[in-house]
């Protein structure tokens, strides 16, 4: 089994960014699966087709992609990707692209479901002590971009392929006092374990994972 697990390069003011530094702590074999680590550019479209680059190259059983979002509290693994790339001209990605509302893929549904067992990753996470929770929400930047771009190609060119997206905090080491933060070893833990329930779990579990807001 091949697990693919993506991580962003850093973007804004960052000069690093904690999805890939985590990404890069992961072992080269969980449960026997081989772990293949990427980094993805913040870009619109150009992190989407990398992945697809690697998607065809690797021939995973499990994408797994990692980005921040600086502010959150805990893990989260994102229910579901939208047909939407919309940000503030005020902050676009990395090369300066900072589209206003439009689809990501004229012939796309307006929405994709992650294909790995999210409450399952999410239970397996809180069972050994790392903060974790269900996300219904990617946004509508780069992070949404590249899931909702990875779930449409294993939709259309790899149906057996299972795939998701993981949100981390800020990292400690980035010094944001104001917000919560979880150190990088952590998180590698939390993502390592959250391959291993992907591993572990074919189809998801049955346990509370909405949400009322």
């Amino acid at each position: 089994m091949k697990v693919l697990v993506t991580g962003f390069q850093p973007f804004g003011k960052d000069t690093m960014n904690p999805s890939f530094e985590a990404v890069k702590l992961l072992p080269d074999e969980i449960m026997g699966a081989q772990i293949i680590k990427r980094e993805i550019p913040v870009v619109f479209r150009k992190g989407g087709a990398v992945v697809a680059e690697a998607v065809r190259e690797v021939k995973p059983d499990i994408v797994i992609l990692v980005g921040q979002a600086g502010g959150r509290t805990a893990m989260n693994p994102e229910r579901v990707a939208i047909n939407c790339e919309d940000c503030a001209p005020s902050f676009p990605d990395n090369e300066g692209n900072a589209p206003q509302g439009e689809k990501i893929a004229a012939d796309g549904p307006d929405a994709y479901f992650a294909t790995v067992p999210v409450k399952a990753m999410v239970q397996k996470m809180l069972d050994n002590g790392v903060p974790a929770a269900v996300s219904n929400t990617a946004g509508t930047y780069v992070c949404n971009d590249l899931m909702y771009h990875l779930l449409h190609l294993l939709h259309n060119e790899f149906p057996n392929v299972r795939g998701g997206f993981i949100h981390v905090p800020y990292a400690t080491i980035q010094n944001y006092p104001k917000f919560a933060s979880m150190t990088l070893e952590e998180m590698a833990r939390g993502l390592r374990l959250s391959i291993e329930a992907c591993i572990e779990n074919e189809n998801d579990i049955a346990a509370a994972g909405g949400a009322t807001h």
